[in-house]
């Protein structure tokens, strides 16, 4: 059976409701918490993005969980270097084990500064020198490092954890899957395809954990949830690269408008039929998959957590 977590997402809302979320997890039975590493949200109903450090280190007084991030992009954005000190200090605090998950990121994010968005191959080839340059600095050693993509000199971490922390590379596509089964301490994909986690498996990734997240809109009026589902988290369905190459809220807000909510209602567990949530998670265990994280979208809550308490997660 697979580890069941909680998602946190830090587009949706402030730090002490992130927290709040945390305890009501633990409380209801959830082994884990992963938390989306944004500088924007996707769009402005969305309307939060807090500094994900900051809130992993008050998560890691406030529950007992393991942590991961999901996902880092240590690429353009922010160094390499400082990334793994951040991710280091983490793992020290976390009273469960800490996880950085990694990928290639989103020009949404990652722009901010001026830098050029590259295309997707020089970003794999980015993410793969940046983790090279991590592994070394999780060790305690000094750094020395003239890449192709970063330079390191006289870098040493000094807070470190017993053991490196663990890398999990996000893939989308054969490539990403690819580099994460030759790299990667884990592997992180959104959908629950069998073929990808098979093509991981066999292209190195043997026994290491494979982790998938979704979301999910419980309450009691199904199209109300729809519509919330619409109004917060349309972005999901935009199709192709769009969600790498856009760079704005508002640009997502205008191709939004191409995503109506019959795509959501056909793309997204909405109620409260116990059935449709169990079967929404099994679609993963069946894929492979062993970590599986579930996100709630709508205000209820207090209804989410205890539903997953009393009758999904024991199933």
């Amino acid at each position: 059976m697979p580890q069941y977590g909680y998602f946190l997402s830090c587009e949706q809302y402030r730090p002490a409701e992130l927290i709040e979320q945390a305890r009501m997890a633990e409380q209801a039975g959830f082994e884990a918490l992963w938390i989306s590493d944004h500088y924007h949200p996707w769009n402005g109903e969305q309307g939060q993005s807090p500094f994900v450090w900051s809130v992993i280190g008050a998560l890691s007084e406030a529950v007992s969980l393991p942590v991961g991030t999901a996902v880092t992009c240590p690429t353009v954005r922010t160094h390499p270097a400082v990334v793994a000190q951040a991710a280091a200090t983490a793992s020290v605090m976390s009273p469960g084990e800490f996880r950085l998950g990694v990928g290639t990121g989103e020009a949404l994010n990652e722009h901010i500064l001026g830098d050029a968005w590259p295309p997707a191959h020089v970003r794999l080839e980015m993410l793969e020198e940046a983790i090279q340059v991590m592994r070394r600095l999780f060790s305690g050693e000094e750094v020395n490092h003239h890449g192709a993509h970063y330079t390191v000199e006289n870098a040493r971490l000094y807070t470190v954890p017993d053991e490196p922390v663990p890398i999990d590379i996000s893939g989308f596509g054969p490539a990403a899957t690819k580099l994460a089964a030759r790299v990667g301490d884990g592997y992180i994909t959104m959908m629950p395809e069998a073929p990808m986690v098979e093509q991981y498996r066999k292209g190195g990734g043997g026994g290491k954990p494979v982790s998938g997240g979704t979301k999910v809109c419980y309450g009691t009026d199904r199209d109300a949830c729809v519509r919330t589902v619409h109004r917060l988290w349309a972005n999901e369905q935009l199709p192709g690269e769009l969600g790498q190459v856009l760079p704005s809220p508002k640009h997502f807000e205008q191709a939004q408008t191409l995503v109506t909510e019959d795509m959501v209602r056909g793309s997204r567990v909405c109620g409260d039929d116990v059935d449709e949530h169990v079967a929404e998670l099994r679609q993963f265990a069946d894929a492979g998959f062993d970590r599986v994280y579930v996100s709630q979208i709508g205000p209820d809550l207090r209804g989410f957590f205890d539903l997953y308490r009393t009758k999904v997660l024991p199933q």
